[in-house]
């Protein structure tokens, strides 16, 4: 395995490792909170707000890894980088052009990757 050193060669490797659109779903549904929850809390003044976030976050995240994809998430290699790929990958779904992403990554629609372009990172 090599270790990355530029975000824009880690983010392909970050979609390949969600590929399985039920990983991507339970991320959308994380970060969705996280957002709602970041949102939300100069409003309502609750600290326990401020502990839900990585919670929600990497709660989703990790069950996604081990239930469906079966993989070991990136964070644990790359932190900083899963995280903003994480953001990422949420707004390149809500603008609608998450599957294009997916598809320049090697990325097939029925959620595999296609061998000869796989990332061993």
């Amino acid at each position: 395995m090599k270790k990355l050193t530029r975000f824009c060669d880690f983010w392909p490797y970050y979609l390949q490792e969600h590929a399985r659109p039920g990983t991507r779903a339970l991320h959308y549904v994380g970060t969705s909170i996280v957002v709602a929850l970041i949102a939300i809390m100069p409003f309502a003044g609750r600290a326990w707000m401020a502990v839900a976030l990585p919670v929600a976050g990497y709660g989703f995240a990790w069950a996604a890894h081990g239930l469906i994809e079966r993989n070991r998430p990136a964070t644990f290699r790359y932190p900083l980088w899963s995280l903003r790929a994480d953001f990422l990958m949420w707004y390149r779904f809500l603008t609608g052009r998450i599957d294009h992403d997916l598809a320049q990554a090697g990325v097939r629609p029925d959620g595999t990757v296609d061998p000869a372009r796989r990332i061993a990172a």
